[in-house]
């Protein structure tokens, strides 16, 4: 066992019979611990690699932790190791229990786009109109699945009001579609297998007996279906580690239960409670500030982090007259920081609540040719033709994937029109078939000309060829050829505006396709459908070296900052109605706002910045803006006020000048 982990953290590692609880501030060392134990486990424990699991919330967070205990083994003590989030962890539950759950191989995993679709679909059907109404259908439906509640409970629970019992009635109707289609969306992958776990006692114990050590990182994120989970996988063995921090609990929007730290103590009687408060990321001054802060909050465990690494620079408070005034001096300061410390781009963060902030701070920083990461941009999989692509695919898996289906049967275009699909849906609407099953039946002829049943019937059967091909060939040959065969390349290049945008489509499908064969390549064995679901549950194409962004100013959101650090942060807009939202004040959800700004102040590593304007634009008008209710909250000996009405030293002026020289002959040199 390294002798560099502190007590605390060794105490955790080494608690290996029952349950724990480890409650791990910033910055404490969280996923050292949990990579640590699962060494320890197999090193010392000789516990099998493969009965041991560890699941989080994020891809990258999921490869971060079995890189770190890779490192740890060697190849032969870290086979058949389960690392990976929730939800690919439900996929694989999913895959080997197909049968007793009703599926058949090759299901299609729904994402937003076609769960909305589908529900557009049935609301038509059902109300004759209301698609508007989908998103917020769909909002209900997926907090329903996260609480672990099915439609006859939602039914029921009700209590006459007309739109929950619309939305359960469609809820219900959802569900069976989404089955007729061989289907499940995303909030599936966890309450399916919970609920198989239930109903099937023999199937739990046959997964018990192969995870026989689970730990779960972030566990204040969890969701109530989430926890059953852990729950019924834990069993009366009681070989749990959860580790997680109720003070950066900022996901009870999207179902998150941060009381689920309070149930263990009931559902596990025996529970450890190992806290680690030492931090190894920021000054005592920037804690001081986070643990001022928080403290205002209600509590489920007590606990103050706490540093060795100096007390630090004072955090600096800026009163900016508006919020381009803003971007300008945060650009301004950032430029000089560089300048008299000699840092990098690289080290420095511009954090906000809300996305629209980003606007101005982009617009200045290009001016002063800054170079900039902009967080949370398109999806790589929200572009057209990766859309295109995932359908045909999803498609070759799964014929009976209606929404695949729609997507790809005219593109490119093979003279099948909308009249035709209508008809076609019609028909297999009264026959409770998918659409593609329908185009093989007899009775559809009576229902569309000769020619367009030809070639409904023709695209089918090119789709079954490359089905049987892939299935017993080389999916990623397979996936070549249908390229080739559609000219897809050519349909970009015909409906691109440019040569430039037809290129970058061109090259969204080839790092596609890249990615299909990288994967194929770790894993041999993996059919077409196994290589689909597993791309249907990346958040974005982790594209080579993503995380090597270069020397770039990181711009990003609160939420998006959870888990990262910086050693120089910028917390930008924090103003009540901002930080505080207004939605949290009419709400009263100050106290996930306050964990939100924690989790800002706990990114800076050496020096934070904290600017609020006095008047910004809303809805195309300007408004009175009133500093956030957290900067008064805030230790006033460790903050020291600049900007607006604060007398600007002489000597910061002179650098700030030749700061900005020293940037313009840089950008003249390039």
């Amino acid at each position: 066992m390294p002798d560099k982990l502190n007590p605390r953290q060794l105490a955790a590692v080494k608690h290996i019979n029952g349950p724990s609880l480890v409650l791990a501030g910033a910055g404490s060392g969280k996923t050292r611990v949990i990579t640590q134990k699962i060494a320890y486990l197999i090193q010392d424990c000789d516990i099998d690699a493969r009965n041991i699991a560890a699941v989080t919330f994020t891809n990258k967070a999921a490869r971060e932790m079995k890189n770190r205990v890779k490192k740890l083994l060697n190849k032969d003590q870290s086979k058949g190791l389960r690392v990976s989030t929730f939800h690919t962890l439900g996929l694989d539950i999913i895959r080997h229990e197909l049968k007793t759950l009703g599926y058949k191989p090759g299901f299609s995993i729904y994402d937003n786009t076609d769960s909305i679709a589908l529900l557009k679909e049935l609301m038509k059907k059902t109300f004759g109109d209301h698609d508007n109404q989908a998103e917020k259908t769909l909002w209900q439906i997926s907090n329903w699945k996260s609480a672990f509640i099915q439609p006859a409970q939602a039914l029921s629970e009700a209590n006459g009001d007309a739109l929950f019992t619309a939305a359960a009635s469609l809820y219900e109707q959802y569900n069976h579609h989404l089955k007729t289609y061989n289907a499940v969306d995303f909030d599936d992958l966890i309450m399916l297998p919970a609920l198989l776990f239930r109903e099937h006692p023999e199937v739990l114990e046959h997964w018990q007996n192969r995870i026989r050590h689970l730990l779960v990182d972030e566990y204040q994120d969890t969701n109530t279906a989430q926890y059953e989970l852990v729950k019924m996988l834990t069993g009366v063995r009681g070989n749990l580690t959860v580790v997680g921090d109720d003070d950066q609990s900022i996901y009870t929007w999207r179902g998150a239960q941060p009381e689920n730290m309070a149930l263990l103590k009931q559902d596990f009687p025996g529970l450890e409670i190992i806290k680690l408060e030492q931090n190894y990321r920021s000054t005592r001054r920037i804690l001081h500030a986070a643990n001022t802060l928080i403290a205002n909050n209600s509590h489920i465990f007590e606990k103050k982090l706490w540093s060795d690494l100096g007390h630090g620079d004072p955090i600096r408070v800026l009163r900016i007259a508006n919020e381009e005034a803003e971007a300008e001096q945060i650009v301004s300061e950032l430029l000089h920081h560089k300048f008299v410390n000699r840092s990098r781009f690289k080290d420095y963060a511009i954090l906000y609540r809300g996305n629209f902030q980003s606007r101005l701070f982009e617009r200045v920083l290009r001016e002063h040719d800054v170079p900039y990461y902009l967080s949370g941009g398109l999806s790589f999989f929200a572009y057209a033709e990766v859309k295109d692509i995932m359908a045909y695919l999803r498609l070759l898996a799964n014929p009976e994937d209606d929404n695949a289906f729609i997507r790809i049967i005219n593109t490119p275009r093979r003279e099948i029109g909308p009249s035709t699909l209508e008809k076609l849906s019609h028909y297999a609407g009264e026959r409770n078939s998918s659409l593609f099953n329908a185009c093989f039946e007899l009775g559809l002829t009576q229902h569309l000309p000769a020619r367009a049943s030809e070639r409904l019937k023709s695209f089918c059967d090119w789709i079954l060829a490359l089905a049987h091909k892939a299935e017993n060939d080389d999916p990623i040959e397979t996936i070549n050829l249908m390229l080739r065969e559609i000219d897809y390349d050519r349909w970009l290049i015909d409906n691109s505006k440019d040569e430039g945008q037809a290129n970058r489509r061109i090259e969204n499908i080839k790092e596609l396709t890249g990615w299909l064969k990288r994967m194929a390549k770790t894993s041999p064995d993996a059919g077409l459908g196994d290589l689909v679901a597993r791309l249907t549950l990346l958040d974005t194409l982790e594209r080579e070296n993503e995380d090597e962004r270069g020397d770039q100013v990181s711009l990003m959101t609160l939420h998006a900052a959870k888990g990262l650090e910086f050693p120089y942060v910028y917390l930008v807009g924090v103003e009540e109605e901002l930080l505080p939202h207004r939605n949290s004040i009419e709400t009263d959800n100050i106290e996930e706002e306050r964990r939100l700004a924690y989790v800002g102040i706990t990114r800076a590593q050496k020096n934070l910045t904290i600017s609020f304007a006095k008047k910004r634009k809303r809805y195309g008008e300007t408004s009175d803006c009133a500093p956030s209710r957290f900067i008064d909250e805030l230790p006033a000996d460790d903050l020291q006020w600049a900007g607006e009405g604060v007398e600007m030293d002489p000597e910061e002026r002179q650098q700030r000048g030749q700061a900005h020289l020293a940037n313009l002959r840089e950008m003249l040199a390039d």
